[in-house]
């Protein structure tokens, strides 16, 4: 965890991007950003390479995803993990909603305590599939579904787009090649319901963005 600078020091620039970031509550991001790096890496969520590059590759690059959500929108995180994007938009984005979505026991626990270690009122944690039945019908009429690094993206569609509302959209955080996924994928995005995707670069990361149309 890097210390924070002395008054009359100049800040490095990942410090400003942070602050620029998540403003007054940096401090719940600094302590999200010590529990993947002790008890995440300990419960095997964090691998060690990822340790020195948690908050560029993760934490940050999640948050910013933020910029493109309107403002008191509902938010259900698909597969959320270790809470990548779901806790970092929590953080940033205090007047979002935000449900987060893990099947695994582990992790789903992992999440319960983080929420609870940071005070997020905004953050409510369900273990199950977004597949199922229960889960559709406890968070169906979403304006926002997320996701990172769960699914190709036609199976990603068939999860997502039910549980968003006509109008609201998915925002998928995806690679470079992404684009060859949505060209592959086209139809199954449409069976699911979804409109025109489009691919974005907000802050240096990667999105698609797929409306729900039907």
């Amino acid at each position: 965890m890097d210390s924070s600078p002395a008054s009359d020091a100049p800040l490095n620039p990942a410090a400003l991007d942070r602050s620029a970031i998540f403003g007054e509550r940096l401090p719940l991001a600094e302590k999200y950003h010590e529990s993947l790096a002790t008890d995440g890496h300990v419960r095997g969520f964090m691998g060690p390479r990822e340790i020195p590059r948690l908050w560029d590759r993760h934490i940050l690059n999640c948050a910013v995803i933020g910029d493109v959500m309107p403002e008191g929108a509902t938010v259900v995180d698909v597969g959320s993990g270790a809470g990548l994007p779901g806790i970092p938009l929590a953080i940033a984005r205090p007047d979002l909603k935000i449900t987060l979505i893990e099947p695994l026991l582990k992790r789903s626990t992992y999440l319960g305590e983080v929420v609870e270690l940071l005070g997020l009122d905004n953050v409510t944690v369900i273990r199950g599939r977004a597949e199922e039945g229960p889960i559709k019908r406890a968070v169906s009429g979403a304006d926002i579904v997320t996701s990172r690094a769960v699914a190709p993206l036609g199976k990603l569609a068939k999860w997502s787009l039910p549980l968003v509302r006509k109008g609201g959209e998915m925002i998928a955080m995806k690679g470079d090649s992404v684009r060859e996924e949505l060209e592959r994928d086209a139809a199954d995005i449409k069976k699911a319901g979804g409109g025109k995707a489009t691919v974005e670069k907000v802050r240096g990361t990667t999105i698609i963005r797929v409306p729900r149309v039907k």
